[in-house]
Parts: structure tokens; C-alpha cells; sequence
């Protein structure tokens, strides 16, 4: 290799990190700034993107689009209020009740630890758990003063999140019927060769992603709900849907829900913990080696490290939303430079592809 070609892609990876890191920080300070209607926006394109292959459904019944546009919003809409009657006054009454007995939980973790350190100085081990139990003291009296400051915020909250959910449905409308035009005004901004590889590979990771991640979300809430009232779980549902809802975020969020549901239930019951601990594993891993592989399949040529840096830098960016759109805008970029790399802008793999039979 000449010095001069060795020499400039040294220059090259030597400014590629702190403009990277730049860019980073700038797009994090710009979020924070527009945080609420960047949020809202993105919330509201994920919706329009997913809910467009229903509409081009009935698009291919001969329905207008503005009509089908009307049909599915309404359907939408339809199975949001059946689902906000049934299930969201469960919801609220369950995480009400653990949120007034987590500082009873405490308590009788903070006895369990004072009769476990009485049997060892029975017993004349040396284990002095005083400074453990001085910690859960104080995480009670802060977990009493975060309910009652959260309590009296509760209704300005339910406000403004109905009127964001408003907000949502309406510009998923409008993006339903003009976002092709905005969308081919803003790819026309790029490069020629760029154009078809970054629109197609987007639509292929977001779909891919998303759908798939809600299917497997949703099979962990449908199987985990019986087992745990079986069991007996104390705010069944409740925990169910917390480990539902943090399979959205990619490899590590069904793992941390798990973790987090199954810290709770320890400290009511450390044997009902471990029950929880098992079943919500198994169910997992039923997920995981037969639903994912045919939902989500593999993510090509994208290295699970690269995924986690992804997962960080999304939630350093834009918190939980940057977690849950990190994934697919990586698959995207990779996809794109493949596409580009192999000089064939129409016919490369997604990131994230389904495999089917």
C-alpha cells in the first residue's frame, strides 16, 4: 500500500470519530429542544407507515384511498376503545394497587433481611446487612414522596397524553393521504443512486421490524397473562403486559422486563419469583427459537455489537423512542451502503427479512 493511500485513510478513520460524535451530540440537543413534536411526529409516521399496508389492501378492492384511508382509522379507532374499556381500567387500577403496596413489599424485605441477619449471628457468620436495610429505608421514604408528587400531576398527565394521542391520529391521517408527496419531495433531495436503495431498504427494515416486534410482544402478553393467574401472580395482567411492552425494545428489553417483573415478586415472595422467573423464561425462549426466526428472521451482515451501540446511541439521542426506531435506522444504513457497495440499487437484502416456509 502507497504512504500517500495509507496516509489518507488514516486522516479518514482519525475524523470519522469525533464528527460521528458531533453529529450525535448535535442531534441530541436538537431532540431535547423539539422533544415533544419530533415525538409526536415520529409516533405518528411509525402509525401511518404500518397502518398504510391495510389501506393498499383495500386499495386493491377498487376503494378510493381517501375511503380506505377512513375505513382502517376507523377500525384503528375501534379496537383502541374496545381495548381502553376493557383493559387500560385494569391497567391503571393494578399499577395503582402496586404502586401502593411496593413500600409494604419493602417493609417486609426489610424484615426478611433482619430475621436472615439474626439467624447468622445465631449461627456466628459474619454478614451485617445494616447497610442494605438503611438503603431500602431510604428507597421507601423516596418511593412515598415520587407517589404522592405523582398523584397530584395524574390528571394534568391523562390530559395531555389523550390530547397527544389525538394529535397522533391525526397526522397519521393526513400522512396517510399526503406522506407519499412529502416522502418523494424529501428522497428527491438526495444523490440519484441513493434514492431507490435507502427508500427500499427503510420500507423493508421498518415493516419487518415493527410488525414483527408487536407479534411477539403480543404472544408474550396473550401466554404470560393464564400462566400467571394460574400461579396466582398478584397483578397479573399487569406484569404480563410490562414484559409485552419491553419486547419492543430489541434483545435486551425482554430480558429486563422479565428481570424487573420478577424483582417485584421477590419482594412479596421469593418462591413466587422464582415461578415467575421460569415460565416467563420458557415463554421466551419458545419466542426466541421458533416465533422470531420465522417472524423476524436474521440480521444480515449487521453484528450484534453494532446493534447495542445502535440501542445506546438511539436512547442517548432520543431515550426510549431513539431505543425503538434505533434498530431498523441501522439496518437501513447498512442495507443502503451494501446496495451501494455492490453497485445494484434495486436488488439487495434487507437488514431484517422474514423467512417464510
Amino acid at each position: 500500500m502507497r504512504p500517500s493511500t495509507l496516509l489518507q485513510r488514516l486522516l479518514i478513520y482519525g475524523l470519522s470519530g469525533p464528527i460521528i460524535a458531533l453529529n450525535v451530540w448535535l442531534l441530541s440537543e436538537l431532540f431535547r429542544y423539539f422533544r415533544h413534536p419530533l415525538s409526536i411526529l415520529s409516533v405518528a409516521a411509525i402509525l401511518a407507515f404500518l397502518l398504510n399496508y391495510p389501506v393498499k389492501f383495500f386499495e386493491r378492492a377498487r376503494i378510493t384511498r381517501t375511503q380506505a384511508v377512513i375505513i382502517v382509522l376507523l377500525a384503528t379507532l375501534t379496537v383502541v376503545v374496545i381495548v381502553g374499556i376493557t383493559l387500560v381500567p385494569l391497567v391503571i387500577d393494578q399499577t395503582t394497587q402496586l404502586l401502593n403496596k411496593i413500600p409494604d413489599w419493602l417493609m417486609a424485605s426489610q424484615d426478611n433481611l433482619e430475621q436472615f441477619e439474626a439467624i447468622a449471628k445465631k449461627r456466628r457468620l459474619p454478614i451485617d446487612l445494616r447497610v442494605v436495610s438503611n438503603q431500602i429505608n431510604a428507597n421507601i421514604q423516596n418511593l412515598v414522596q415520587q407517589l404522592a408528587s405523582s398523584a397530584v400531576g395524574f390528571a394534568g398527565t391523562l390530559l395531555s397524553g389523550l390530547l397527544n394521542i389525538v394529535l397522533v391520529v391525526v397526522l397519521a391521517f393526513y400522512m396517510l393521504l399526503y406522506g407519499d408527496r412529502v416522502w418523494y419531495g424529501l428522497i428527491n433531495l438526495l444523490p440519484a443512486n441513493i434514492r431507490v436503495p435507502f427508500t427500499t431498504s427503510l420500507k423493508l427494515n421498518f415493516r419487518n421490524f415493527f410488525l414483527s416486534q408487536l407479534l411477539l410482544g403480543l404472544f408474550m402478553v396473550v401466554t404470560l397473562t393464564p400462566i400467571f393467574l394460574v400461579l396466582k401472580i398478584p397483578f397479573a395482567l399487569l406484569f404480563a403486559i410490562l414484559i409485552g411492552i419491553s419486547e419492543l425494545i430489541p434483545f435486551i428489553g425482554a430480558t429486563l422486563g422479565i428481570g424487573l417483573v420478577t424483582i417485584l415478586v421477590l419482594l412479596q415472595n421469593w418462591w413466587l419469583a422464582v415461578q415467575v422467573a421460569l415460565m416467563a423464561i420458557l415463554m421466551q425462549q419458545v419466542k426466541d427459537n421458533l416465533l422470531a426466526p420465522k417472524l423476524l428472521g436474521n440480521f444480515i451482515g449487521l453484528n450484534p455489537i453494532w446493534i447495542f451501540v445502535s440501542i445506546l446511541m438511539g436512547f442517548e439521542i432520543a431515550g426510549l423512542l431513539g431505543t425503538l426506531v434505533a434498530v431498523p435506522i441501522a439496518g437501513t444504513i447498512k442495507g443502503t451502503f451494501d446496495a451501494l457497495k455492490n453497485s445494484k440499487a434495486d436488488n439487495f437484502v434487507s437488514t431484517v427479512t422474514i423467512q417464510r416456509d
